[in-house]
């Protein structure tokens, strides 16, 4: 049996791994659908009607699958965490709280008005649910990301002994709440979101429409993937540099906030100047080749990189190394991996965006069979380098649950053994297994059905008030 630690760990690693995809979707395709819905309702086109109706089934099974995994990790905290939900409760529990009571409650309810109302309710009240779900949807990254950024840069805290054990007490909600990390986790988190359904939705138009211009399949809904494909074009070209612009600042922040998980991040062993920023890097001694702290490695990088990066543009500045901090290093090889996996697909996503956008303006994106398959190579790419960035965040502070408060093997409920906590993560993983691979053939039938058609959009009747005259000036090709 593992050792009980080992065993929460991976459990949680496996649960949140699986159920970061759901929410992803959701947070991704949420403007999508406010900006489907928006066109759908001035110009009456119904091309934005297919669109809307088309993703929003992607969208809510992807938000009930997300709600199930997401309920199960809370319930993690008690079962194989319970040291440190009692001792973090106080504070991370009012985010967790508000987050169910607020988000998810505003989500919820006007995704059934989205979802079924389109017959019953006005223009405007039908607008407002669909930038209600948005909302509610990014609300509850909000809270989520609060209390994830505060155990990575605690804040207005202060810690007590009760009873014979350290417990947090809030001091300053403001503090916590506003943390240094909050900015720079939800804006990239929101910004990955977005791009990860971009390429998602471009990946699977891109099929589509390769398939009907290259290989000559009739399809009688290509001018929906062509239209699909040209929107998810036009997020990927916006939400694609700003990643990595964002994501430099972001790498700054940690070396500022978290040198230790830096240092592993770029494999810095000893405190060091010139640092360079290496591209790829293996161990100079074969029996390392297994070890995750794999120390002396052969590498090719840019010189004075990984320097530049962490101190914002001077080759030359310090980074510390491994060795001169106190706590154990966390496994480096993960870490280091990761970080260059999410750094590369960042650079790539760039690549296939300005790729797509110049052929789209020499006229040739829909003839284009070598970005046609680039983009479907891509479809779930976007997921992927999600997941490495959310190793990076959190395999890169272990030791820490609470980042200098409380170590991980400090926080597993102590009453926990070796045989439960394994026999609860053979559990969950088949379970999580199967959820996701139950979610995958749903969505899978979804894209295979395609858009609803003709027949199908007359079977809904919306209200004649309901029904715009699009103003002056705008017709049903804008």
């Amino acid at each position: 049996m593992l050792d009980p630690v080992i065993a929460s760990r991976l459990q949680f690693a496996v649960t949140t791994i699986v159920h970061i995809i759901f929410p992803v979707m959701s947070m991704g395709l949420a403007p999508f659908l406010v900006y489907f819905t928006w066109k759908d309702i001035r110009t009456g086109k119904p091309i934005y009607e297919r669109l809307r109706r088309f993703w929003t089934k992607i969208f809510a099974i992807s938000f009930v699958v997300g709600t199930v995994t997401g309920i199960v990790l809370e319930f993690e905290f008690g079962t194989n965490f319970a040291a440190f939900s009692t001792a973090a409760g106080e504070l991370f529990g009012g985010p967790l709280a508000v987050e169910g009571m607020m988000a998810f409650m505003l989500e919820a309810t006007f995704l059934g008005i989205f979802v079924f109302g389109r017959d019953r309710v006005s223009n405007a009240l039908y607008f407002v649910s669909s930038v209600a779900v948005a909302v509610g949807t990014w609300l509850s990254a909000v809270w989520i990301l609060i209390a994830n950024s505060w155990m990575q840069t605690p804040r207005g805290f202060e810690v007590v002994n009760e009873g014979g054990q350290a417990v947090v007490h809030l001091t300053d909600p403001i503090a916590a709440y506003l943390n240094p990390r909050f900015g720079y986790m939800y804006v990239h988190m929101q910004n990955a979101a977005v791009e990860s359904v971009a390429l998602f939705m471009a990946g699977i138009a891109a099929y589509y429409v390769f398939r009907h211009h290259v290989w000559g399949y009739q399809n009688e809904q290509v001018d929906f993937w062509e239209t699909t494909l040209k929107i998810a074009l036009v997020a990927l070209l916006i939400t694609a540099p700003l990643q990595v612009l964002h994501g430099d600042m972001y790498g700054r922040h940690v070396a500022e906030t978290q040198p230790q998980k830096f240092a592993a991040m770029e494999a810095v062993w000893e405190t060091e100047s010139y640092v360079p920023e290496y591209l790829i890097a293996v161990p100079t001694d074969l029996a390392d080749i297994t070890d995750p702290r794999a120390k002396d490695l052969f590498g090719l990088g840019i010189p004075g990189g990984a320097s530049w990066l962490a101190s914002g543009g001077d080759p030359s500045a310090e980074i510390q190394g491994l060795d001169s901090f106190d706590a154990e290093a966390p496994p480096v090889a993960i870490v280091f991996w990761a970080f260059r996996a999410m750094v590369g697909l960042g650079f790539w996503f760039i690549l296939l965006a300005f790729w797509g956008g110049y052929r789209w303006w020499k006229g040739q994106l829909l003839e284009d069979d070598l970005l046609h398959k680039a983009l479907m190579g891509s479809t779930l790419l976007g997921i992927v380098a999600v997941e490495v960035g959310w190793i990076v965040t959190e395999v890169g502070r272990q030791p820490w649950v609470i980042q200098d408060v409380m170590k991980t093997s400090a926080g597993v409920s102590p009453g926990l053994t070796g045989a439960e906590a394994t026999l609860t993560l053979v559990g969950f993983v088949v379970v999580y297994a199967l959820l996701l691979a139950l979610y995958g053939y749903v969505v899978v039938r979804i894209i295979r059905n395609g858009p609803p058609g003709d027949e199908e959009l007359d079977s809904v009747e919306v209200p004649d008030e309901n029904r715009e005259v699009p103003p002056a000036g705008v017709t049903n090709d804008d």
